[in-house]
């Protein structure tokens, strides 16, 4: 970093833009260029890499749709250790895969009992 400024090659720049959500005033910003000069960059190597640059923005897309889904599975493995908390019932145990049919299990004494409702 030189007087507060990032040291980074053109290419480097270019692959930052094409793998990430960032905006080309926002790495302008980011290494002190014009946001025009990265976007000159970036449109001089989309046509020499023609079979590359699709990549890049399916790329784009397909991260945002395995952070979502991921995200979406931690909170419904989080739904389920909590009901299982509560009920004291397995539920991956008594669901088998393609069953919509609940086969309950004895709850410790000391549990209260919620009910369970299907959706």
């Amino acid at each position: 970093m030189i007087n507060g400024k990032h040291i980074v090659n053109k290419h480097q720049i270019i692959k930052e833009y094409l793998s990430s959500d960032q905006t080309f005033k926002g790495l302008g910003e980011k290494y002190g260029l014009p946001a025009r000069t990265i976007q000159t960059w970036v449109r001089t190597y989309r046509k020499s890499h023609p079979e590359q640059a699709p990549v890049a923005v399916a790329d784009k897309d397909l991260q945002k749709r395995l952070a979502h889904t991921e995200l979406k599975n931690e909170l419904l493995e989080e739904i389920l250790k909590i009901a299982e908390e509560e009920t004291g019932i397995d539920f991956k145990k008594n669901l088998e895969p393609g069953s919509h049919e609940y086969r309950a299990t004895e709850k410790p004494a000391n549990q209260h009992s919620l009910p369970v409702v299907w959706l």
